[in-house]
């Protein structure tokens, strides 16, 4: 049995300061991750700010799938493959019937990893949400500060890793655009740390 050690996956890459991260990701009310150009323009000088992070691959059509799989504990293509046999209910929820249906393609697909019942509805109720009504997944906004020596600055310090990226985040420094980061996120199990940001560091 090849069981996903979820803590263990970690996704590097280089941000570059200034650029936006893909289409900008639909807004959940106060939690808006999206950060317009006028709002970095109007920060004070050496606010570390944060810009998506939330993009979805094309193929699961808006699903965190990298997010349920880490709960779970299986590896992305795992659930990927095990949803691939649910029929959606589109524009409408699903019945009774639809629904016990695509539950046992779940739980027959994931049932060989450990994955009850129980566990299965934690994590779909946890991460289920609504883009047609501009929602997002349950998320935590990473936040950071920056340590400015001679006007420059010198190094960034995460304050709260946040938890809910499926990607990591471009990173921009308020009056610094030329300054560049390369950041990390880690998936876990445990929905406070799942996507979280696990590393940030000045790369220039």
């Amino acid at each position: 049995m090849k069981v996903f050690s979820a803590a263990m996956a970690v996704l590097s890459i280089v941000v570059v300061s200034g650029c936006g991260n893909g289409p900008p990701p639909p807004r959940n009310g106060q939690n808006n991750p999206t950060v317009s150009e006028q709002s970095i323009a109007d920060a004070a000088d050496g606010t570390v700010i944060f810009r998506g992070g939330y993009e979805t691959d094309a193929v699961d059509r808006g699903r965190p799938v990298a997010l349920i799989a880490a709960a779970l504990g299986v590896e992305t293509e795992v659930f990927r493959q095990a949803f691939s046999g649910v029929t959606p209910a589109h524009g409408r929820g699903p019945s009774e019937a639809e629904a016990q249906a695509n539950k046992k393609v779940l739980l027959d697909a994931l049932g060989k990893y450990g994955i009850n019942n129980d566990r299965l509805d934690e994590v779909s109720n946890y991460y289920r949400y609504q883009p047609q009504s501009g929602e997002l997944w349950q998320h935590t906004p990473a936040t950071a500060t920056a340590t400015m020596s001679d006007g420059k600055v010198v190094s960034v310090k995460i304050t709260n890793p946040g938890a809910g990226y499926m990607a990591p985040p471009t990173v921009v420094v308020a009056g610094h655009p030329d300054v560049k980061f390369e950041a990390s996120i880690e998936f876990t199990q445990d929905f406070k740390t799942n996507g979280r940001l696990a590393s940030l560091n000045i790369v220039n």
